[in-house]
């Protein structure tokens, strides 16, 4: 039986150390953006006024209802250059479809984290906020989010933890990430193993940081929460 070649990877080592921060960039920006659209989903989905609370819905089903490769398809060979073409501005490049992709994808479930940490704060809290003169933003902002964020972290932690697995997904568009990084390696060397394992180990680096921080913040919480 013939060994594994791992030559390949360091033959092709430029590739992957490109896809390597290409996909911590797809994650943060993913994540950044997506927690600023799921906040803002999450604040209009417990609202009640449908004119809010109506778009917000449809927003989430929709994304949460079709699979993220289609909807990558979709936006980067649709919506963006229809909408460049209408505007009149060149079409940007794929790395910039996958931003989007990802940021509006994880909007989506992170807006029901947000729902749900926000309504399991005892309605009590804000009407007490409301008592001493808050406005309902100002309520929301300093007294139910806060306590609401520690609910939150673990299930936004595992969250985070899936947008950077399904990053992958932008390969679909030629956006050079780790996985397309060993695909194309795999194709021009046809040696399949090493390529393919180095990637996952590169994708179990990255996951393993990324709990560690999300470990590291929940312990931050939980003394600050101690000393209070």
């Amino acid at each position: 039986m013939q060994g594994i070649d791992w030559s390949v990877v360091v033959e092709y080592k430029e590739n992957f150390i490109r896809g390597f921060f290409t996909t911590i960039e797809l994650t943060v920006v993913g994540i950044l953006f997506g927690t600023l659209i799921g906040l803002i989903l999450g604040l209009m989905n417990i609202s009640r006024i449908k004119v809010l609370m109506i778009p917000a819905k449809a927003y989430v089903d929709l994304f949460r209802g079709t699979p993220l490769m289609l909807q990558i398809l979709a936006i980067h060979f649709g919506i963006i250059p229809t909408v460049c073409e209408m505007v009149g501005v060149d079409t940007p490049s794929a790395l910039i479809s996958g931003f989007i992709a990802l940021s509006l994808n994880a909007g989506a479930y992170i807006s029901e984290i947000f729902r749900g940490g926000i309504q399991s704060i005892d309605k009590g809290q804000m009407e007490a906020a409301r008592s001493l003169g808050m406005t309902y933003g100002q309520a929301m902002r300093l007294v139910i989010l806060p306590q609401a964020f520690k609910r939150m972290l673990p299930p936004l932690g595992n969250e985070f933890i899936a947008l950077m697995k399904d990053s992958s997904l932008v390969m679909v568009i030629a956006v050079n990430d780790i996985t397309y990084a060993a695909m194309t390696t795999a194709k021009s060397t046809w040696e399949r193993l090493a390529p393919y394992a180095t990637a996952a180990l590169m994708y179990l680096v990255l996951t393993y940081l990324l709990s560690r921080v999300v470990f590291y913040l929940e312990r931050r919480l939980e003394t600050g929460r101690k000393e209070g």
